[in-house]
């Protein structure tokens, strides 16, 4: 197979439709299948492989982290003309994405796209709560040629189709077990980074940005450190337009910033819980790489989360807003080793059952349907 893909956001950026991306790049070419894929240039980028088109890119100007491109006329069709691919996958609904459905549709190849990102639910987080009907209308504009939608959740699934987005389907929550995994706990740098080698690390990882309910972090976070004291060590992983504005409010929390997938495993496995407050999730990916480092979870009780951290045996579920419910939780936690350590192992063992391997090779079964049914029509038109 032959397989384009279309993304606006990718490495070296680190988020969830990169990582995703990125495995499915990882497993066209572990099956011995052809890829071609358009992406955003940055300017930390290493050169273009030769199967990339990197496409100059401007800071988005609320989140200069956010990164978009403006692909000239036909540089994207000459991309992907000169590759020839059978079918295309778009990942994101920003100017890359468009050319690419505007390729596929333009060519008669089968399109499959991709639902990552909430949108409407991210426009109220930016007081722009107005625009979300205009937004779902976009959304249902951009998706309809598409002989399937995926998305990573069940609730988000039936949001779609609620909103006249049809074809959802369930698909990119799986996670990568064997690179996120227990034993990857690093005993000497837990300790320099907890301060003590058996205090608790409670942990925050993520984009930190308004739509991630981080006021709800920072108010929980405050609660459940009057609670503790120096019993826990208060740890954030993460870049974002409100890194000033956490640390002015939370002082005593160690910061550790932007850090690679490599990285990011350790932190999980050397950490002891993962608190994650957002109610905007479609997947919470993540929550699964906590889970699969052996850690439990405390988290928002909605969206993706919701379908990732069963309460009471893998984490603990909070409504979203309550900041007091996560502070509680945060120090029955950190008070409870023996019910963190069972949490902890019962996480493993449900992110096993949801390891990436088998949603991969469900994806490229997928694929191989979709360009045989174009080739049955093709031969039927030419009969």
């Amino acid at each position: 197979m032959r397989i384009g893909i279309v993304t606006d956001t990718y490495t070296p950026q680190v988020n969830g439709v990169t990582t995703v991306v990125r495995r499915i790049a990882e497993a066209l070419d572990a099956q011995g299948h052809e890829f071609a894929l358009a992406a955003p240039r940055y300017p930390e980028s290493a050169p273009a492989a030769g199967n990339e088109l990197r496409v100059a890119s401007v800071p988005f100007p609320p989140y200069p982290a956010i990164r978009l491109s403006w692909p000239r006329p036909g540089q994207v069709a000459r991309f992907f003309d000169a590759f020839q691919p059978d079918l295309m996958h778009v990942h994101t609904e920003g100017p890359l994405g468009l050319a690419g459905r505007r390729y596929a549709v333009e060519r008669g190849l089968p399109l499959l796209s991709s639902f990552h990102t909430n949108f409407p639910q991210y426009a109220a987080q930016y007081r722009a709560g107005a625009l979300a009907p205009l937004v779902w209308r976009w959304l249902a504009w951009f998706h309809r040629p598409s002989s399937a939608v995926l998305t990573p959740g069940e609730a988000i699934r039936a949001d779609l189709e609620r909103h006249g987005i049809g074809r959802a389907r369930v698909w990119g929550r799986g996670v990568d077990t064997r690179h996120f995994r227990p034993d990857r706990r690093d005993g000497r740098w837990r300790a320099d980074l907890a301060g003590f080698p058996h205090r608790p690390v409670v942990l925050h990882v993520g984009r930190l940005a308004p739509e991630k309910n981080l006021d709800i972090l920072i108010a929980s976070w405050r609660d459940a450190r009057e609670r503790v004291g120096d019993r826990a060590t208060f740890v954030v992983a993460g870049e974002g337009p409100l890194r000033e504005r956490i640390a002015a409010e939370l002082p005593f929390v160690r910061w550790l910033g932007f850090l690679s997938r490599e990285e990011l495993a350790r932190l999980y496995a050397s950490a002891d819980l993962c608190v994650l407050p957002s109610h905007t999730e479609t997947c919470g990916l993540v929550a699964l790489e906590a889970m699969a480092s052996g850690i439990p979870v405390i988290a928002a009780d909605a969206g993706g989360l919701r379908e990732s951290v069963h309460h009471g045996v893998t984490g603990l579920l909070v409504p979203p807003s309550d900041a007091r419910g996560f502070a509680e939780a945060i120090e029955s936690l950190v008070n409870d080793p023996s019910r963190r350590a069972a949490f902890g192992a019962a996480a493993r063992t449900a992110a096993l059952e949801r390891d990436s391997a088998q949603e991969d090779m469900e994806l490229l079964t997928h694929y191989a349907a979709l360009i045989g049914q174009r080739t049955q029509r093709m031969a039927a038109c030419a009969a």
